[in-house]
């Protein structure tokens, strides 16, 4: 099967999927997505015990794809140039601080507790794991997807603050992350049983540092030129060049292109726009790459769902992916709560705030593609099962839950408001 044809299979899904969903599901729209596929990849995995041989086809055609370098190479940078093009930098720059610790130390913080508990859960259960390969995992699940939070938190109904402190900490710390993993990576790859701080800090601030500054740089040119000129067609087409070729570029120079796309989303977006662009051209450059977004994340969600058919399951690494999902729960927790308990003054959280954020701390296709791109061995499919276990979890039950929560928290707050104005 060739890329046109795969391509056609996944936007006729998509498209299907959607009607469905709207017209008698109404899930909310990647929730629906993600939902519908997984039905048809359970589908299709039953399929080993009724029809073996059309099954280890499809299987073997869905490994071809490659999705972690389709989802890290290409797709991943258009998510984040959206998602930054259309994100406020003054809500940002209000949570700035609480961002910066989550995004940062926080994710540094969840990385070792995560790996720590699941080489003691795979102790219990008499599985041999390296402790490089579960920091692995840590990095790799740790960091809140910036591409669920976008799709899903957002039209959950929480307070601005929340939404606004959950996107920003997820459109920095997949850089930290990414770097953390690309570390350990190399790490495993060279054959060293221990973390090197110092190749750890050098390829940080070549990865991070690097990505921020050549984005900066990339929102800067592209801010000139959309400034220079007043032809909506011809803003459009450059945007989409930026995006482009700056994410190749990144990739090339070994800097963060994660970060970069954000960066100059957060520029272009944000930084003298209507000197920048006219009214018009405004409304086409955001509407293009809503449009964008939408049909990317139709992409995304469906594909991540149909991992489940390559991985192989044992029931050892089925109550391994189980305890994954409670461990990424509770590293959440301490991430959350310990900086709130410690650092009051910089993490200004309150406690049902808190709550909503470790709710709604979503992952998504990007921890997936981590984990596809692992080099091939027993423990890659034990990290497999653990990080698609905790990515349906996320989608499916926090995604379907966080409004809820967040409604009930907001009517608590009012009858608490009211009560005190009664009294007084």
């Amino acid at each position: 099967m060739n890329s046109y044809y795969l391509l056609v299979i996944i936007i006729s899904l998509s498209a299907g999927f959607a009607y469905i969903n709207h017209r008698f599901i109404k899930m909310p729209f990647v929730i629906g997505l993600f939902f519908l596929s997984t039905v048809l990849s359970l589908v299709i995995f039953t399929e080993k015990w009724w029809d073996f041989q059309q099954y280890v086809e499809i299987k073997a055609e869905l490994e071809k794809v490659h999705l972690d370098s389709f989802i890290l190479d290409i797709m991943l940078g258009f998510l984040l140039f959206a998602a930054g093009l259309h994100t406020r930098w003054s809500d940002i720059r209000k949570q700035l601080t609480t961002i910066s610790v989550l995004a940062i130390l926080g994710v540094i913080i969840s990385t070792v507790t995560v790996a720590a508990m699941l080489y003691w859960v795979c102790g219990l259960l008499n599985v041999e794991i390296s402790f490089l390969y579960c920091l692995i995992f840590g990095a790799l699940i740790s960091p809140v997807d910036p591409i669920a939070v976008l799709g899903i938190l957002t039209k959950a109904g929480v307070s601005k603050k929340v939404e606004s402190t959950i996107v920003g900490e997820s459109l920095f710390n997949d850089g930290v992350g990414v770097v953390m993993f690309i570390a350990l990576l190399e790490t495993l790859k060279a054959g060293n049983s221990g973390f090197d701080f110092g190749h750890f800090g050098l390829l940080f601030v070549q990865e991070a540092i690097g990505g921020l500054f050549f984005g900066l740089g990339l929102g800067y040119a592209l801010y000139w030129l959309l400034k220079s000129i007043d032809n909506y067609e011809t803003e459009v087409l450059l945007t989409i060049a930026f995006v482009m070729a700056g994410y190749t570029f990144c990739n090339m120079l070994h800097l963060s292109g994660a970060l970069a796309m954000v960066i100059m989303g957060l520029f272009v977006g944000n930084f003298n726009r209507n000197m920048a662009m006219s009214d018009k051209t405004q409304e086409y450059v955001h509407k293009f790459w809503e449009l964008v977004d939408v049909i990317l994340n139709a992409i995304l969600f469906i594909s991540i769902a149909f991992v489940l058919v390559v991985i192989d399951f044992e029931s050892t690494h089925l109550i391994i992916g189980l305890s994954a999902i409670f461990i990424v729960l509770l590293s959440r927790v301490i991430v959350v709560y310990v900086p709130r308990f410690f650092m009051p003054r910089i993490v200004d959280i309150s406690k049902d705030e808190a709550k909503i954020m470790v709710w709604g701390s979503l992952r998504g296709g990007l921890s997936i593609a981590l984990v596809l791109s692992l080099p091939n061995s027993e423990y890659k499919f034990i990290l497999m099962i653990a990080t698609y276990a905790c990515v349906v979890f996320s989608i499916m039950v926090q995604g379907l839950t966080i409004g809820k929560m967040a409604r009930n928290i907001s009517l608590k707050q009012k009858n608490r408001e009211s009560k005190v104005a009664a009294n007084t």
